[in-house]
């Protein structure tokens, strides 16, 4: 059960991410991919700084932070 939970948070988060930064998704799995990876990024972030994101919201905004600082990332690489 917590696998699909974890596929529905990057999934979410990734969706998130797209409408945030550039006004579309992308798709389905690559939102879950977009989001699991934002996730690793938001936990990061997130101890850098001395949060802490808790429960299934919480797991949600971290993880679309993270997505919305890996899609900034990826726009910078993109352009160069």
């Amino acid at each position: 059960m917590n696998i699909i939970v974890f596929l529905l948070i990057g999934a979410i988060a990734g969706w998130l991410a797209g409408k945030i930064m550039n006004g579309g998704g992308f798709g389905l799995i690559g939102n879950i991919v977009i989001g699991i990876v934002g996730a690793v990024v938001g936990g990061f972030v997130f101890a850098f700084v001395g949060l802490s994101a808790g429960g299934f919201i919480g797991s949600i905004i971290m993880s679309t932070i993270g997505a919305v600082v890996l899609l900034y990332i990826v726009k910078i690489i993109k352009k160069v």
